[in-house]
């Protein structure tokens, strides 16, 4: 084992197995008893079968990051193990039922310990508990109080008849008491301590961040279709946007999801979309007309591997390029791409009051990885958060389109005054008239690109870490954040630090003095040709030549990026 005081499980099993259910369980219990978690996992593209595996991290101290390394593996279903592969070593340790892995229990590439889960189960009466039964040996083994842990099953099949919480009790205290027997036969010997302070944080996934930032960004109309890996927001937002005014609606469609979010914005809300590539690709039409209308929008894309399907269930970075450029004409826009859970909340939040200030569409850009992943943070600053709307009450000669010397025309709302809100997806006038006058339609198009002078004075810059000064630079964006802060600390290198972008449209005006700075600089991207790197050099001239890329539809690991830095930097 790696670290006693960090602990990396896995799981893995069917898809209806249980498996997230273990993971709930875990995560919520460990984080109460005041140890740091984060989770994460990744899955088929089905509802039952194939071979599905969670990560539960447990440490000592904050921890936020995927890791290659299972210190502690519980196969739940046969072809397992084989579906983990390389990831198993002769330091993992297998709690498993013989007949589950078969030959590999006596293939000695790892130590196995039988541990009759399913036996356990089927005594008290279904082998379905078998995942309740892992999760009390797993309490045990990490040194939770069995009381406690009886007291939070209970509480998490509280909505279950009695008979079905009790039994789950029972596989609870079973596997509990499992522990102390495996804890000597593996030669166990976790040593992991609490911190009180993390019993009063939050545990949230990035889905819930990018839902709470849109509420505390004064959301109040929510128009989508599910498609993963957007969806953990939608109804985030369906289940808790009662209290908040928050109208919720599921469209027959992405045209229409969009179309409504536009109309909503137009007649005064602050409306969004939650989408992924496919489902934005129908929505590109009403990008434009936004971009036409100069309606805010703010649109939640979640990445995943396409084109077209592609992977729905796995992870990637690529659809960067098809935010920027998606859209016929040419219109600003503000791209986000929060890396970690704070900024996921703070962004999002911004990205309404973007929106309404400029009048134009901002992306929050996501993907599977970050939405399926999470830890404990110590909870957000509400006081810097604020609502800011930017309507104007109309007067009676009022011109929605009037030019202006920024770019940023008042924006009125039907209903609000005694103007006429006149809008047209043609060229138009300031009136908001349609107009073929060839020079006004160039005024219109300069009036339009004029906002970006004002947006790039707010930018929100890279966060540069750990140092100020260094001959190497690791330039990363978006969810690949802490994976890279983790890698680059763990190569234990002062003369390297970590860029970070959270904005990466437009881009901050002083990325070319960052990068010179560097002797070397290496890129971290999840796609196959390194968009951001050729955003770098589209807008800086800087050619960035070491680049990391990763695009088989898993994250990268901890591990995986601080070897190929090693290979960089050598």
């Amino acid at each position: 084992m790696a670290r006693a005081d960090d602990v990396s499980i896995v799981l893995c099993g069917q898809a209806g197995m249980g498996i997230q259910t273990v993971e709930s369980i875990l995560t919520r219990m460990l984080k109460l008893a005041g140890y740091n978690v984060f989770a994460t996992k990744e899955y088929m593209s089905r509802v039952r079968g194939g071979n599905n595996s969670t990560q539960i991290r447990v440490s000592s101290g904050p921890v936020s990051a995927f890791v290659n390394r299972i210190d502690l593996l519980i196969p739940l279903n046969k072809g397992a193990v084989q579906h983990l592969g390389e990831r198993i070593s002769q330091e993992t340790i297998v709690l498993a039922e013989t007949e589950v892995i078969g030959d590999e229990a006596a293939s000695g590439r790892f130590r196995f310990v039988e541990a009759p889960f399913t036996k356990i189960a089927t005594d008290i009466g279904n082998k379905v508990y078998s995942n309740v039964v892992a999760a009390g040996t797993l309490a045990g083994l990490l040194g939770m109080e069995m009381s406690n842990v009886c007291d939070y099953v209970k509480q998490f099949f509280s909505s279950k008849p009695a008979d079905i919480v009790q039994s789950n009790v029972r596989a609870a205290e079973a596997g509990f008491r499992l522990s102390g027997d495996l804890a000597g036969r593996a030669k166990i010997n976790f040593n992991l301590k609490p911190d009180a302070a993390v019993k009063n944080h939050v545990l949230l996934a990035g889905g819930s961040a990018v839902g709470l930032g849109a509420i505390a960004g004064g959301c109040n109309f929510v128009s989508s279709y599910p498609m993963s890996p957007s969806t953990s927001v939608l109804t985030f937002l369906a289940k808790n946007g009662g209290d908040f005014g928050i109208i919720v609606e599921q469209a027959e469609d992405e045209i229409a999801a969009i179309n409504m979010a536009i109309g909503a914005w137009y007649a005064g809300a602050r409306a969004m979309v939650t989408t992924s590539g496919g489902g934005f690709a129908l929505m590109v039409e009403g990008l434009s007309l936004a971009g036409m209308l100069e309606s805010p929008v703010v649109i939640h894309l979640g990445q995943r591997p396409g084109p077209a399907t592609g992977l729905p269930t796995r992870t990637e970075q690529a659809d960067l390029e098809f935010a920027l450029y998606s859209g016929h004409g040419e219109f600003p826009r503000i791209l986000f791409a929060p890396g970690t859970i704070e900024q996921a909340f703070y962004l999002t939040a911004r990205a309404f009051n973007l929106a309404d200030k400029y009048q134009a569409p901002v992306f929050v850009m996501t993907d599977q990885y970050f939405m399926d992943s999470y830890y404990n943070t110590g909870g957000f600053d509400l006081s810097s958060v604020k609502v800011e709307k930017y309507i104007t009450e109309t007067a009676a000669d009022y011109k929605r389109y009037e030019l202006t010397e920024n770019g940023i025309s008042p924006r009125g709302v039907p209903c609000f005054g005694q103007g006429l809100v006149c809008a047209d997806s043609d060229e138009h006038d300031a009136e908001g008239h349609i107009t073929e006058d060839l020079q006004l339609r160039t005024k219109m198009v300069d009036k339009r690109l004029r906002k970006l002078e004002s947006i790039r004075a707010e930018i929100v810059g890279p966060e540069l870490y750990p140092n100020r000064e260094y001959d190497n630079l690791v330039v990363c964006w978006g969810s690949t954040c802490n994976i890279v802060r983790e890698a680059v600390a763990a190569l234990g290198r002062e003369d390297t630090s970590v860029l970070h972008y959270s904005q990466v449209y437009p881009l901050h005006p002083q990325t070319a003095e960052y990068l010179s700075k560097a002797k070397r600089v290496v890129v971290v991207e999840g796609n196959a040709t390194g968009q951001f790197a050729k955003l770098i050099k589209l807008h800086t001239g800087i050619d960035i030549k070491d680049k990391i890329l990763k695009y088989s539809g898993l994250s990268f690991a901890v591990e995986e990026v601080a070897d190929a830095l090693k290979n960089v930097l050598k």
